[in-house]
């Protein structure tokens, strides 16, 4: 994890603390359970718990350790041993190293998920918000990169805020996919502990049980998570990209907020950069590069092997992190965007009614002509423009063809801007409810 981009709370859910509590706490339930079945002794399983609840692991000496037995489980293990002293031999009964680490993995990934849900919350009580503010903030739709039709400023905000919808479902479900536990022994057939203990773990620790597993909890589960996680950043980075692209000065409709006493160059001192949405598409693309190799780690030898490990050590901390600081960073841009609504009415009139075309095109059709024919009457009409060579309204009222389908008032009619903004409401019914 970069400190830079890792908030506290997302950091805390990764640090070597947290993994040996969760560790402990795995170990320290099962023997609970080995307990009522009578394989550890009760007071042993009530002394493990003394010892270790309130304990603070130490780091550095669990590092050591395994520096000596180039082990981590094992070296928590003994490490734990001096800490409880010798009823630590009943600690890790029938227990493959797995069970714990991937037990824990899932945990960590669930608690992260947790933070990134409300981070999402967040983001779309922001969308929301500017969405309704700006409802009715007419400006120009572009395909291409090029002036299409009018929109409206809420209709971006209300797309993006169903995407994001979209992937808060989608991060409910990767959570839940990946909320397993197993506890089933060395290549997970239960042959040294009873199945009971997996599910008393599970329980215990807010997880469903896997319901097979080989050595490992399986890998498609983590994938999937993984993947989800990828999803969200390219949403994130989409509407980054728009918002840089709305800064940019020749179209300037919109702008990140720019605080007293920001330096935008080192080198221009009247540079206003986007510097914030461009940082987001740079934490995306880090966040889409844990993709490929989590699909990777489904692919175990037999019933595993620790391919696998190095990646999640990384891939974990980093996407989780990325992403949590990524998602509240475009909040934070979205809460204090600058919008500029007469930039973008000065922007949609600037190819001189064009926009419009469409709608011309398809009243000459009404009134009898093809389709072919209105194209090309409308084309002929728009084309000098785009030259500079007068303005579309008055290019179609002295078009021959066209004036003998339409009056000039039915051209000015057909120049109607509400014409395009007449179902946004609909929309956004449709996006937050009726209420909205």
């Amino acid at each position: 994890m970069i400190p830079r981009y890792t908030r506290q709370e997302m950091a805390q859910i990764w640090a070597p603390e947290t993994r040996f509590k969760i560790w402990f706490e795995i170990e320290a339930h099962a023997a609970d359970q080995m307990a009522k079945l009578g394989i550890v002794p009760p007071e042993a399983a009530a002394k493990i718990w003394a010892k270790g609840k309130d304990a603070e692991f130490d780091v550095a000496r669990i590092d050591a350790i395994e520096a000596e037995v180039k082990h981590d489980v094992i070296a928590f293990l003994t490490h734990l041993s001096e800490i409880v002293g010798p009823e630590a031999r009943f600690v890790h009964q029938g227990m493959t190293s797995s069970d714990v680490l991937d037990t824990c993995f899932n945990i960590q990934l669930v608690r992260a998920a947790d933070i990134l849900l409300a981070d999402l919350d967040e983001l779309l009580g922001v969308l929301k918000r500017r969405a309704m503010e700006h409802q009715n903030t007419v400006c120009i739709g572009r395909s291409h990169g090029i002036h299409a039709e009018p929109i409206t400023f809420g209709l971006k905000l209300a797309f993006a805020y169903a995407e994001f919808e979209r992937a808060k479902k989608r991060l409910i479900a990767a959570r839940e996919d990946v909320a397993t536990c197993a506890i089933s022994g060395a290549v997970g057939t239960f042959a040294n502990i009873d199945p009971s203990v997996e599910g008393y773990v599970a329980q215990k620790m807010g997880l469903a049980v896997e319901p097979i597993s080989t050595q490992v909890i399986p890998r498609d589960r983590h994938a999937m998570y993984f993947a989800t996680l990828g999803v969200i950043a390219s949403s994130v980075e989409r509407l980054a990209t728009e918002i840089r692209h709305l800064q940019r000065t020749e179209v300037l409709e919109v702008e990140e907020y720019f605080s007293p006493g920001q330096k935008g160059s080192s080198a221009m001192p009247h540079k206003r950069n986007p510097v914030l949405t461009e940082n987001l598409s740079g934490l995306a693309r880090l966040v889409r590069s844990a993709v490929t190799p989590a699909m990777e780690n489904v692919v175990l030898w037999h019933e595993r092997d620790i391919s696998h490990s190095s990646v999640e050590r990384g891939i974990g901390p980093d996407a989780t992190a990325h992403l949590d600081f990524a998602i509240k960073r475009l909040a934070g841009v979205m809460e204090k965007l600058l919008v500029y609504p007469e930039n973008m009415m000065r922007n949609l009139n600037k190819l001189g009614g064009l926009v419009h075309s469409q709608r011309v095109m398809l009243a000459l059709t009404q009134k009898g002509m093809s389709r072919e024919e209105s194209y090309s009457a409308v084309q002929r009409c728009a084309m000098p423009v785009w030259r500079g060579e007068g303005q579309f309204i008055d290019l179609l009222k002295a078009d021959a063809e066209v004036a003998a389908q339409l009056s000039p008032q039915e051209i000015e009619a057909l120049f109607d801007l509400g014409y395009h903004t007449k179902h946004v409401q609909t929309i956004f019914n449709r996006v937050f409810g009726k209420a909205a």
